[in-house]
């Protein structure tokens, strides 16, 4: 079996296609994808400068595909990934949950676990379902704020309406 320089492109497209696994950013596929139609191409015996430019073609059109049309479609619907500490939580509610292992007390932001702080009191131990106030992140501790009686009254009141 002779080497055709078209299975150095099948390599590529496959060890591409394989550290996608690792990422899931749907870069490294659809430059895999290229790099595959690239074998195709340089089977019909097109010299180096035509590949690389048909690989150049097919990954500007398959990238900008991959990422902006294919990946949202395997992402959860209401999860904006990369937002996490960028301020959007600010002002949100949320529940404190204790973990399983070491029962520390946190809270889920963006299905993320994060240990807490009371910004009143530096309390990081509270109990489970307290509701809290998101500020701030300071480094991976969450830092909330309880909130004053009379919402947290109001939050119940309206909890149990629901049910």
């Amino acid at each position: 079996m002779d080497w055709n320089p078209a299975y150095s492109w099948l390599v590529l497209a496959l060890l591409l296609s394989l550290a996608e696994l690792t990422s899931g950013a749907m870069l490294l596929l659809a430059l895999g994808v290229a790099a595959a139609l690239t074998a195709a191409i340089t089977a019909l015996g097109l010299t180096l400068p035509w590949q690389l430019i048909s690989m150049g073609i097919f990954a500007g059109v398959l990238v900008p595909l991959g990422v902006m049309v294919i990946r949202p479609r395997f992402s959860p619907k209401g999860v904006h990934y990369g937002t996490t500490g960028t301020g959007v939580e600010k002002g949100n509610r949320y529940m404190t949950l204790k973990r399983d292992f070491d029962n520390a007390t946190g809270i889920k932001v963006n299905g993320d676990f994060y240990r807490l702080r009371v910004l009143e009191n530096d309390a990081t131990d509270l109990p489970n379902g307290t509701l809290v106030v998101f500020k701030r992140f300071e480094g991976t501790t969450a830092l909330v704020s309880l909130p004053p009686a009379d919402d947290v009254r109001q939050d119940e009141t309206a909890q149990n309406q629901e049910l």
